[in-house]
């Protein structure tokens, strides 16, 4: 999008440079932009913006522009800066000690954050409300003690095991966001939509269903310093909606279907940018169910499916093939996972051995979407070449996603499943262990040794040592053939080529602090 240096535009843009001027001066980074706002396209609207109990992505990279954290990740990377604190330091494997900048303060006048709102932010995950509820989010500091404030701007964070994690679940993540305890005590559940911070950026307008505006916070003293004066976001639910409206102008940069990439990238000031996910996709049998309470089914199952014609098939031969759960750019990354290659005479032959020869019948659930139901057809037609029977069951999102309450699963027979993933393996492996049975467990399956592997990784503390936990937790996975693992995923965008979008490596969550006009 070109700036349009309209007279209108002009007295728009000169209007807000006065009110900057008058609250304390332009800001460093916006003084010599050459364009003062982008238009970004977002998949749903806001929904919960309190930290705690955040919906999702959209929720967090607007959270993350209002909100500090002690840290937060740099752009592009899962390593992480110095935010709200001065200082950080791991002073033992179950204590951090941290000094906040002086000057911070929360917007709205709800005055200076100090050390009493990090310990009332963090606390609230291990303390349930007055309903003995606890908060959506209270597993990603489920190692923490206690905060104890040791003055005004100092504290030490108290865990109860070791929690190497921490930093990239919790502290630089949502979680870790300061909530102002005053703001908090007098707003109740009206923070959900009312966000107060001393970041970046303030939301300035919320308008469901139609745009927010961020725009950049005149009294923010803290070092990372955003670009843009204004951030507009476009909820556009449909993709094809969403590429039009790119086409067109409209907004400035959007998600993308990958196989769109090439025709977008065609577009005069278009840029289209591919990153590779740590999403996880896989199908699999309920083991509980018989025939797949025998593991010679489950092997045959998976000598049958042909991965690579479903990749060919439903991604367009453009994502990467995954052969065991975590993704090659995380710890705990297991190179030498096999690849299992379709062999059907394997397949028939261990249906045979486990009484199966002339097939049976069984029924596929997954969540209706083009990309899934081509999935759906490719594991139909290829199980049929040995016999057995598949009926695909779509289900709408909601109902969908409603089989990880109540043991609504239990009576599932074989799933597809997308999960997305975080920066540190525990997060992935968490939904494969035996407490998830009846939640997001969703094959039922429960192995001891898995278990402990996923407590073991979770207080390790030596990178070298976690890997190596995490690569014979995934073993236990493969040996199971319960997991059908499918790919990682392949995150595309569309921006104008003057901007060069924030955007972090799991392609979910976006720094708009980051977003930057893009050097020639």
């Amino acid at each position: 999008m070109t700036f349009d240096t309209t007279r209108r535009n002009l007295l728009i843009g000169g209007a807000s440079i006065a009110t900057v001027v008058a609250l304390g001066g332009i800001h460093p980074a916006f003084a010599n932009a050459a364009r003062t706002k982008i238009v970004v396209r977002v998949d749903k609207d806001l929904s919960n913006l309190d930290p705690a109990n955040r919906s999702g992505p959209v929720d967090l990279n607007v959270i993350w522009s209002v909100q500090q954290g002690l840290i937060s990740f740099k752009p592009g990377s899962t390593e992480w800066e110095l935010d709200a604190a001065e200082e950080l330091e791991q002073v033992s494997d179950t204590e951090i000690r941290f000094k906040l900048r002086s000057g911070l303060k929360f917007t709205d006048g709800y005055g200076d954050l100090t050390a009493e709102d990090v310990k009332f932010s963090f606390e609230r995950f291990i303390k349930p409300d007055a309903d003995g509820k606890s908060v959506t989010y209270a597993k990603d500091w489920s190692a923490l003690d206690r905060v104890e404030v040791t003055g005004p701007l100092e504290g030490r964070i108290i865990l109860k095991k070791p929690a190497p994690a921490l930093y990239t679940i919790a502290l630089a993540d949502g979680s870790g966001r300061i909530v102002s305890k005053k703001a908090f005590d007098k707003l109740g559940k009206d923070i959900a939509t009312k966000l107060i911070g001393s970041g970046p950026y303030v939301l300035k307008e919320w308008k469901p269903r139609e745009q927010f505006v961020l725009e950049i916070n005149p009294d923010y003293k803290g070092p990372i310093q955003p670009h843009f004066q204004q951030i507009i976001g476009k909820p556009i639910g449909e993709q094809k909606t969403a590429e039009v409206a790119f086409r067109s102008g409209e907004i400035d940069f959007t998600a993308i279907d990958p196989e769109n990439g090439k025709s977008l990238a065609a577009e005069p000031d278009a840029s289209v940018t591919q990153i590779p996910a740590i999403d996880y996709v896989w199908f699999g049998p309920n083991i509980e169910k018989p025939p797949f309470n025998d593991i010679r089914v489950r092997q045959a199952i998976r000598y049958a499916v042909d991965i690579d014609a479903i990749l060919q098939g439903a991604y367009s031969g453009l994502y990467p093939r995954a052969n065991a759960l975590l993704a090659p750019s995380l710890l705990g990354y297991w190179k030498d996972a096999p690849a299992y290659a379709r062999d059907l005479d394997k397949a028939k032959a261990l249906l045979t051995e486990a009484g199966q020869s002339a097939g049976f019948k069984t029924k596929l659930t997954i969540e209706a979407g083009a990309r899934n139901e081509a999935i759906a057809q490719i594991i139909q037609a290829n199980l049929a070449e040995v016999g057995i029977e598949v009926e695909i069951e779509a289900l709408e999102s909601a109902a969908y996603w409603a089989l990880g309450n109540n043991d609504a699963s239990k009576d599932l027979e074989l799933s597809l499943i997308k999960y997305n993933g975080k920066f540190d393996p525990g997060f992935q492996t968490q939904w494969f262990t035996s407490a998830q049975v009846g939640q997001w467990n969703w094959q039922r399956w429960k192995n001891a040794d898995f278990d402990a592997l996923h407590e073991k990784g979770g207080v390790t503390v030596d990178p070298a040592e976690r890997a190596k936990i995490y690569i014979e937790a995934q073993k236990l996975l493969d040996e199971s053939a319960a997991f059908i693992w499918v790919t990682h995923n392949l995150n595309a965008f569309a921006s104008r080529k003057w901007l060069k979008p924030g955007v972090l490596p799991n392609g979910n969550n976006w720094l708009y602090t980051a977003f930057t006009e893009a050097t020639a």
